[in-house]
């Protein structure tokens, strides 16, 4: 037996499956490119300091030296140069160039990314020019409801008749239409709660109508006063969370959960996935996909995978975000417990070509670190190690989304 045969084998196959991209959102328009500082490639910080602190990260560094490959630029340029580059570069060329080396056939995107700038995004059906299989949707539910919930209010503001037991029940019952809806299109591969941002993973798997209403009122106030509306009341969330959980189960879609690593909006202590475990218990028949590797909460992450049938673990994000030896490191934690038929990556693709790019690029290189590691300690063998990496690229996003798709693998 060669091993340096078994790793030219195990590499070739790692950097050319076709993988399913479980969770993105869209590009930005042309028109729009520019529209966010491009140092939220490597960072989810905002504001001007922080973003300007992340160019110092080993993240960034890495990925200068990336792209500067990708771009044909000299090795040593800087980020300056980065965006000097793609800022002369077309756009329509910009995208060719980081999404035809990524050999992804299928993109599941969640569209409720951008608030109030949702308008500079693609939409979901522009991004099959850089994939052989159709784009599907991923449904944000607490974007659906707020919508839900603003038609509601201008209703009742409008007649005069603001009452928060009607206001309650007139929501919940076009919500859970909604969700129905939703759930019998084609094109909806499954749900996604941000409710990690909201009011935290704590989420409570009973509730009481008249502290509903009492929340109901109280947002309905807030909205009057500011017009707008973001749903941040723990009631209120937990409700949307548990009828989701719900449709989702009786329909067989899956909900995905952002978890861990985000803004300073989150509450980091309330974004472990251990706090999901009585909603887990609750619904056994839906299944739920915790996002971003759920860094730093990992162990916990891959605990719940393996403990529970239902629970499948995302191992994405961390690829741009975390340097390389914390990406291995996510990647062994990942490995640690969870089965590796419940393990599916993404790249959290968002805004910029480029994190397309780097999502897959450096995901495939910590694969193959890692279980090249592995192949040399003969704690696996070559057939073994193929396995993971077309279960975790393809074949377990495949099954879990009910996508039917085929592996269209490209000679090499």
């Amino acid at each position: 037996m060669d091993i340096n045969n078994d790793l030219w084998e195990l590499s070739r196959i790692i950097f050319s499956y076709p993988a399913i991209d479980n969770h993105a959102h869209a590009f930005l328009r042309e028109e729009h490119r520019d529209a966010f500082p491009f140092e939220g490639l490597v960072s989810e910080a905002q504001g001007d300091g922080p973003l300007q602190d992340a160019t110092h990260t080993l993240a960034c560094f890495r990925a200068t030296t990336q792209l500067a490959k990708l771009f044909a630029l000299s090795p040593n340029v800087d980020w300056a140069a980065i965006k000097a580059f793609r800022g002369r570069t077309p756009y329509e060329r910009l995208c060719q160039m980081c999404m035809e080396p990524t050999n992804i056939q299928c993109i599941l995107l969640d569209d409720g990314l951008g608030g109030e700038s949702a308008d500079k995004l693609h939409e979901y059906k522009w991004h099959d020019r850089f994939t052989h299989s159709p784009t599907k949707r991923i449904v944000r539910v607490e974007v659906v409801a707020e919508e839900i919930m603003k038609r509601v209010m201008d209703t009742q503001i409008a007649n005069n008749g603001v009452t928060p037991n009607t206001m309650f029940k007139a929501f919940a019952d076009m919500f859970i239409s909604a969700l129905k809806e939703y759930a019998a299109d084609p094109e909806v591969a499954g749900f996604k709660s941000i409710v990690c941002y909201r009011t935290g993973l704590d989420v409570s798997v009973t509730s009481d109508v008249s502290v509903l209403e009492r929340a109901t009122m109280t947002a309905i106030l807030v909205y009057v006063a500011k017009r707008q509306l973001r749903l941040a009341d723990k009631p209120l969330n937990d409700f949307i969370v548990n009828t989701t959980m719900r449709i989702a189960g009786e329909c067989g879609k899956p909900v995905q959960f952002h978890t861990g690593l985000g803004d300073n909006d989150i509450t980091l202590a309330l974004s472990s996935p251990a706090h999901l475990q009585p909603l887990i218990k609750a619904y056994p028949n839906t299944k739920i996909v915790l996002l971003h590797s759920s860094y730093p909460y990992t162990k916990e992450a891959g605990y719940l995978t393996a403990v529970y049938e239902n629970v499948f673990l995302d191992f994405g994000e961390v690829f741009p975000f975390v340097s390389p030896d914390g990406q291995r490191q996510v990647l062994r934690q990942v490995l640690e417990l969870a089965p590796t038929n419940k393990i599916m990556w993404s790249t959290d693709g968002h805004f910029w070509p480029e994190s397309y790019y780097l999502g897959t690029l450096q995901a495939r290189q910590a694969l193959f670190e890692v279980l090249e590691s592995s192949i040399r300690k003969w704690e696996l063998t070559l057939p073994q190690a193929i396995g993971i990496v077309k279960r975790a690229f393809f074949e377990n996003a495949n099954r879990v989304y009910n996508l039917g798709l085929e592996p269209r693998v490209i000679p090499t």
